[in-house]
C-alpha cells in the first residue's frame, strides 16, 4: 500500500452510552436512537435505515471493535480517522472505542484522531423524548428554555494544550497510530490563530517524545490557501453544494414559509461526484487531500426543515466515481482518500453493510484497491 493512496474511513465513536448523553437526551442515549426513529419523509425514502442482521453494536465492548476493524481490513480501508471530543480539560467524551483499539494489539487496524473542537450544541439530533428538557427538537429548536450549548469548547492556554496532549500522545505511541515521516497524524476541523499557536506547542512536544514533529491536517474550510499544514476535504460538503447564493437562500426561506412541513432539501448524486472530481483541477496542490462519499441524508438528525437529503446514490455509482478519484490520485501521489463515512448512521454515510446495499459499498472499496 506504500505506492497507493490508503482510505481513511471517518469514523463516529457515538455509538455507546456515556454520563453527558443521558443527561442532554435521555437515558440509554447513543447515535441508534435517532437511527431507529428516523421516519420515512416521502414515498420511497429510505428511512429508518437498518444495519444488517439488526446489528445495533455497543463500541464499548471490543469484539465489537474487533469486528469492525476486521471488516474494515478485509475490505481495502487502511484505517479509521476516528473522531475525537475533547471540549477542555474536564470534559473529554466518547473515547471507549479509540482506547480499546490502542489497547489491545489483537485488533488490526490502523487510526488516527480528527478533532472536533467545537461546542456540543443542543441541535446535534432531532430526538425528542417526552417531559426531557434536554431533549433535542431540531425543527423547532427555538421552543427550547434550556441552553442551547450543553458543553463548552475551551482551548486554553499552554497547560491546557500540555494535558490535551499527554493524553493523545498514548495514542500516539501505539505502531498502529498512523504517522507521515515520523510524525503522528491529527486532523483539526475548526482553525483559529490560537489553535495554529497549539500546534506549534504539539510539535514541539512531539519532538521531546522522540516524533519528528507532528503531521497536522485541517478541514478545507474557511482556512487561508497559503496555510503551511496539510488539508482534506470534508465530502459531500466541500464539493460546495450546501454553499447557497443570497437568491439561494431567500428562494428556501419562501418555500419553507409557503409548504411549512411539506418542504425538503434535495441534492443530486452524480452532481455532487462530478463536482468532488472536478475539483481535483483546481485543487491540484500537494497539502490537499481529496475526500469521498457513499451518501448523504440527515433528516435523522436534523428533522425536515434542517435536513439535506442526497438523491440517486448506489453502490454502482459510486463504483464509477471511486474508481475515477482513486486513479487521480494515483497519479498525483496522494497519500490519503478521505471516505466518508465508515459509520454515520444518522446521516446516511455508512460503508457498514445494511439490509438495503448490503456489503455493496464496502466490495467497490475492495475492487478498487485491489485492481
Amino acid at each position: 500500500m506504500k505506492n497507493f493512496p490508503k482510505i481513511i474511513a471517518l469514523y463516529l465513536p457515538q455509538f455507546h452510552c456515556i454520563p453527558e448523553n443521558d443527561k442532554f437526551w435521555g437515558e440509554g442515549f447513543t447515535d441508534w436512537v435517532t437511527v431507529r426513529n428516523a421516519k420515512p419523509l416521502f414515498e420511497g425514502h429510505n428511512q429508518p435505515r437498518v444495519p444488517l442482521n439488526d446489528n445495533y453494536y455497543d463500541l464499548s465492548l471490543k469484539e465489537n471493535v474487533a469486528w469492525q476493524a476486521n471488516l474494515a481490513r478485509e475490505h481495502g480501508i487502511y484505517g479509521f480517522g476516528v473522531y475525537h471530543y475533547w471540549f477542555n480539560n474536564e470534559q473529554n467524551l466518547l473515547t471507549k472505542p479509540a482506547e480499546i483499539i490502542r489497547d489491545n494489539d489483537d485488533i488490526d487496524i490502523n487510526y488516527f484522531f480528527v478533532w472536533d473542537n467545537g461546542n456540543w450544541i443542543r441541535s446535534w439530533s432531532n430526538l425528542k423524548v417526552q417531559g426531557n428538557d434536554w431533549a433535542p427538537t431540531a425543527e423547532k429548536t427555538n421552543e427550547h428554555k434550556g441552553p442551547q450549548i450543553l458543553i463548552n469548547y475551551i482551548l486554553g492556554g499552554e497547560s491546557d494544550w500540555e494535558k490535551h496532549y499527554r493524553y493523545v500522545a498514548t495514542h500516539f505511541k501505539q505502531k498502529k497510530y498512523i504517522k507521515i515521516d515520523g510524525k503522528p497524524v491529527f486532523c483539526i476541523l475548526n482553525n483559529s490563530t490560537d489553535i495554529f499557536k497549539m500546534c506549534e506547542y504539539w510539535d514541539n512536544l512531539a519532538k521531546k517524545d522522540g516524533f519528528d514533529g507532528m503531521y497536522f491536517i485541517f478541514n478545507n474550510r474557511n482556512i487561508e490557501r497559503n496555510c503551511k499544514y496539510a488539508r482534506y476535504n470534508y465530502e459531500p460538503h466541500a464539493s460546495g453544494f450546501w454553499n447557497s447564493s443570497i437568491l439561494k437562500k431567500i428562494e428556501h426561506g419562501i418555500r419553507r414559509i409557503l409548504h411549512k412541513d411539506e418542504y425538503l432539501r434535495f441534492y443530486d448524486y452524480d452532481k455532487i461526484w462530478k463536482q468532488i472530481l472536478k475539483n481535483t483541477v483546481t485543487q491540484s496542490d500537494d497539502k490537499i487531500f481529496y475526500g469521498a462519499f457513499v451518501g448523504y441524508d440527515d433528516t435523522p438528525r436534523r428533522g425536515r426543515l434542517r435536513g439535506k437529503i442526497v438523491t440517486g446514490s448506489s453502490p454502482e455509482k459510486f463504483k464509477r466515481y471511486f474508481s475515477e478519484l482513486w486513479k487521480i490520485c494515483q497519479k498525483q501521489k496522494k497519500t490519503f482518500i478521505f471516505l466518508s463515512a465508515w459509520n454515520e448512521w444518522g446521516e446516511s454515510m455508512t460503508l457498514e453493510p445494511d439490509t438495503i446495499n448490503r456489503f455493496g459499498y464496502l466490495e467497490v472499496v475492495k475492487k478498487v484497491v485491489q485492481n
